[in-house]
């Protein structure tokens, strides 16, 4: 399955499982960076499909990354985003991060923080356009933190 059978499959996929329970939307789908983003427009089933800490929209995520996998799919990297969920929680964290990048530089001392994959990759991709900070996690599993500290270089780094 090519690239694009991919993307269909999966778009198919989502639409399919979602019509299971009563939800009748179109996906949208694009691919970037080898990752099958699908994003499911917002309906009142919001707060089932995303669920507490996003765990369902995660588990939805693995189950088409799952079906692609077993159909020997090119691309079985899928991002799944209901109601722009995953935009607007990335937006919100990097209003955060620069306010703890600030921090970093003001006292120049390092900051630790517990943050989901996801959320570390937006303070990193941020971090990058700063000078004088780096980013990098330490930690295994849940216990994967995120370290910004300043630099003396002026570089920044994941």
């Amino acid at each position: 399955m090519d690239r694009d059978e991919s993307v269909r499959f999966a778009t198919k996929y989502v639409e399919d499982l979602l019509s299971f329970f009563g939800i009748n939307v179109a996906v949208d789908s694009t691919i970037d960076d080898e990752v099958i983003q699908l994003s499911v427009p917002s309906t009142s089933m919001n707060s089932l499909l995303i669920g507490r800490n996003a765990d369902n929209l995660r588990a939805l995520q693995y189950v088409v990354s799952q079906a692609l996998t077993a159909k020997g799919a090119e691309v079985t990297r899928v991002n799944v985003d209901v109601a722009d969920y995953k935009r607007q929680r990335a937006d919100r964290i990097a209003e955060k991060a620069e306010g703890w990048i600030k921090k970093v530089r003001e006292t120049g001392q390092p900051m630790r923080l517990d943050l989901s994959p996801a959320d570390r990759r937006v303070v990193h991709k941020l971090a990058e356009d700063y000078s004088g900070i780096s980013t990098h996690s330490e930690g295994e599993g849940r216990e994967r933190q995120l370290v910004i500290e300043p630099t003396d270089d002026g570089s920044s780094e994941e």
